[in-house]
């Protein structure tokens, strides 16, 4: 397919995911069934353009002055991928497939529009309701995060060290391009192309298939690292999912002691049994019903509640979540993370360590939780989490964000990483 055929593809799936309300990976797959003609590298490049134009959507509409999916998918290629609307002319003519050009309105909006006069919201593409919360997270820098969560993001790996190590495992992905992590111990990346540039299916490498590493943001493996499982330890991770931090924190543990994995719901927690057997993980117990857990109560060393979250640090992967997002999402969020930490709590030992994580940046999902938590169980006292930060990763890593010198949140601007909120709390032994 020439690049004309390509944009008016992305145009279709952005239309179809406007007018249905639907996810765009269902969107890009239904097309991509509907058009077998449409090879790889398109299928690639039509991605890109949609989720390009998903990230910017509210950036692109004023300067285009149109919110459409032709407008949308036309400012991609005119303000991310380079090209001058003479380019395009001369790259379309001639190609029956090309969509319609740019209308007079178009053209002239986006010749002579400022993005610097759009509000602030517009600028940093997130909706207006959350621009406040952003501004409380973040302060004077909340446009700068704002916008960064706009971005492409990198393919980011974690070495199972059950299996390998690092040097082993970058020069198996040596033609994936993977370089090492700048912060987390054990990770790796591969960085974000541009255009129609596609990374690589680093699920079909070899290396994946003998279990050398897995697919997990930095972010993620560094909040796992900050769980501080160790050989012995009793750990439960009682919001598991599809099981990505219980995979690197038994690693962590070097299949000693045990890790018990919980999720309410089956479908999530469905494809952790095959990823531990890629692993080599051995020290896992799966649950899919809290009634397994009955006679653990209290007798945990470290609690892991990855809780239900809007997802909001989670953009740069997933744009679309960002326009379906409301403020009854962010309510319903909060009272079902209220619910896990007190029915997580209720299984950690006098003296251990109950971790709160979100792959959001809202505070709202974050220090609000934690405190009112430890207002309404004074039992757990929150323990700063920046000595661990700096023992694990050193004086030289990037310092995270603190809102009281306690919590940690991790950014996109700040540490080159999606949005995770982390918190340590100790539950009180009767000596305290």
């Amino acid at each position: 397919m020439r690049l004309g055929g390509r944009l008016a593809g992305a145009i279709e799936v952005l239309s179809d995911i406007e007018t249905r309300r639907r996810p765009v990976a269902d969107a890009l797959k239904d097309w991509g069934l509907s058009h077998r003609f449409a090879g790889s590298g398109d299928r690639a490049a039509i991605g890109n353009i949609v989720y390009d134009a998903l990230r910017m959507k509210l950036s692109h509409a004023f300067l285009m002055d149109d919110d459409s999916a032709h407008a949308l998918g036309w400012a991609v290629l005119l303000r991310q991928w380079g090209y001058t609307a003479e380019q395009l002319a001369s790259e379309f003519d001639g190609d029956n497939f090309a969509p319609a050009p740019l209308s007079e309105s178009q053209a002239q909006a986006f010749a002579s529009r400022n993005l610097a006069d759009a509000p602030l919201h517009v600028q940093g593409d997130i909706p207006d309701w959350v621009e406040p919360a952003f501004a409380a997270a973040f302060g004077e820098d909340w446009l700068s995060e704002a916008q960064a969560l706009a971005t492409r993001p990198t393919l980011d790996l974690r070495v199972n060290t059950l299996k390998a190590h690092r040097d082993k495992v970058l020069k198996a992905l040596d033609r994936a391009g993977a370089v090492a992590s700048p912060i987390a111990r054990f990770g790796m990346r591969v960085p974000a192309g541009e255009g129609p540039s596609r990374l690589p299916n680093v699920t079909a490498e070899l290396s994946f298939q003998k279990g050398w590493f897995e697919v997990q943001d930095e972010g993620s493996q560094i909040v796992a690292d900050l769980v501080d499982a160790r050989e012995g330890d009793q750990v439960l991770d009682f919001c598991a999912g599809g099981g990505g931090k219980t995979l690197a924190m038994a690693a962590a543990m070097n299949n000693k002691g045990q890790v018990h994995a919980y999720d309410a719901d089956r479908k999530r927690l469905a494809p952790i049994i095959e990823r531990l057997k890629r692993a080599g993980t051995h020290n896992v117990q799966v649950h899919d019903a809290l009634k397994g857990l009955t006679s653990l109560k209290e007798k945990f060393d470290r609690v892991l509640v990855d809780a239900p979250c809007t997802g909001t640090g989670t953009w740069r992967r997933r744009p679309d979540t960002k326009w379906r997002l409301t403020q009854r999402n962010l309510e319903e969020r909060v009272t079902q993370q209220q619910e896990a930490l007190t029915e997580a709590s209720a299984y950690v030992r006098p003296g251990g360590s109950l971790l709160y994580v979100t792959c959001s940046v809202l505070p709202a999902e974050n220090d609000a939780q934690v405190h009112a938590f430890c207002e309404t169980n004074p039992q757990f006292e929150i323990v700063s989490a920046l000595e661990d930060w700096k023992r694990l990763f050193g004086d030289k890593a990037p310092k995270p964000r603190s809102a009281d010198g306690r919590t940690i949140t991790l950014s996109p601007a700040s540490m080159d990483t999606d949005g995770f909120f982390f918190c340590r709390m100790r539950r009180k032994t009767g000596t305290d």
